[in-house]
């Protein structure tokens, strides 16, 4: 295996962390700046937002740039962030960072996921783009604790001061180690949103957007919720963030084991139904640390354990266009992230943290139902797709 692919990982583990250390110092962040932990919230939209919009947008821009060269420009400009973030004075000049992190990081993954294949043999494609995935995966066990930790030590600037560091260490390896880069042809943006004339592709990525916004109205603001109904201290916060996250990244295997063995379909269903329940479930659960602890692990395996099903889904319902479906799908995912930290800004500022989980229930039930229509839909508009010029 081509030792360049671990630099790929380092780079999608640095941008996963980015995305997901926040949600786990936004009281820090409140407090230090004399915001709302609402307003602290919309630090996560944002940059879901940018994500999912931008992603595919930049890669077109882009595609005739050479990989390393574009590859080294994103990494300058995440270190802008990066240092925006660290000196921000004021809520308003860490949004800023935000931004810039955001637009940056989100070609970032998508470089690392297309020149991993690109730097080794046709043997191990498969397992290069696995390897940086494992970067995204290790980075939300690890993201949330690392920002808990090191934020409630030495404050919530510390985490991005790590961040910045690292990012420095990939720019000095990609320099040294990264060779050129040819681009490879891009799908058009007017062909990537032909596929919504696909009522079951529409249908599935509504149901990734709505899954994704119930879980993100918890997850998000899941320490001050934890802060306000239980007695957890600091410490133990942490590992409950830790067993989620551990549980989460198993949830991706089991996930896909369950769709090969039940197939996609069914694995949806169940998962949905299960996520759903387990949402109204968990507001009870405060008194038995053993119940409460299940309800943790089987939230952080379904959370992951859904998204292999649907994108085996996509690709069986239009195998012709699967990799536009791959993209949509995460520009839907972040998109719920994007809506549920916004829905769930607006509770915690206006009604109470304690009303999360039943909200993000009740969107996990939509996204069942929306699942449900797609499935059982016989309509099915086809497209002929153009090569990419």
């Amino acid at each position: 295996m081509d030792k360049r692919i671990y630099f790929l990982m380092i780079i999608s583990f640095i941008i996963g962390l980015v995305e997901l250390i926040i949600s786990g110092i936004l009281d820090l962040i409140a407090d230090d700046l004399h915001v709302t932990i609402g307003q602290a919230g919309l630090l996560i939209t944002i940059f879901a937002v940018i994500f999912a919009v931008a992603s595919p947008i930049l890669l077109v821009m882009t595609a005739k740039v050479e990989r390393k060269r574009l590859t080294l420009i994103c990494l300058y400009i995440f270190l802008v962030g990066c240092i925006v973030t660290v000196f921000a004075p004021t809520y308003s000049v860490l949004f800023l960072g935000r931004i810039i992190l955001a637009l940056s990081g989100a070609l970032l993954i998508i470089l690392c996921l297309v020149m991993a294949p690109s730097l080794v043999g046709e043997q191990y494609k498969g397992r290069a783009i696995g390897i940086v995935s494992m970067g995204v995966s290790a980075s939300l066990v690890l993201g949330v604790p690392i920002g808990l930790i090191i934020g409630n030590n030495f404050g919530w600037r510390a985490p991005f001061v790590l961040i910045t560091a690292l990012t420095a260490l990939s720019i000095v390896g990609v320099h040294l180690f990264m060779g050129r880069i040819n681009p490879k042809p891009q799908i058009p943006l007017r062909q990537q949103l032909a596929s919504f004339r696909n009522q079951k592709i529409t249908l599935g990525l509504a149901t990734t957007f709505l899954y994704m916004t119930g879980h993100t109205i918890m997850y998000a603001y899941f320490k001050p919720y934890l802060e306000v109904t239980t007695d957890f201290n600091a410490f133990w916060i942490s590992i409950i963030y830790f067993v989620f996250g551990f549980s989460a990244v198993t949830g991706g295997g089991i996930g896909g084991l369950l769709a090969d063995v039940l197939g996609s379909r069914k694995t949806m269903v169940i998962s949905l139904l299960i996520f759903s329940a387990v949402f109204f479930v968990f507001p009870f659960t405060a008194e038995s640390l053993l119940l409460f602890f299940a309800v943790i692990i089987v939230w952080g395996i379904l959370s992951w354990a859904i998204s292999p099903a649907m994108q085996s889904y996509l690709i069986e319902i239009a195998p012709e266009s699967s990799e536009i479906q791959q993209s949509l799908n995460n520009s839907a995912l972040h998109l719920g992230v994007a809506v549920g930290s916004v829905i769930g800004a607006g509770i915690v500022d206006t009604l109470s943290i304690e009303m999360n989980p039943f909200a993000g229930g009740i969107f996990v039930i939509l996204s069942l139902l929306t699942v449900v229509i797609s499935v059982n839909s016989k309509k099915k508009t086809t497209y002929k797709t153009k090569s990419a010029s």
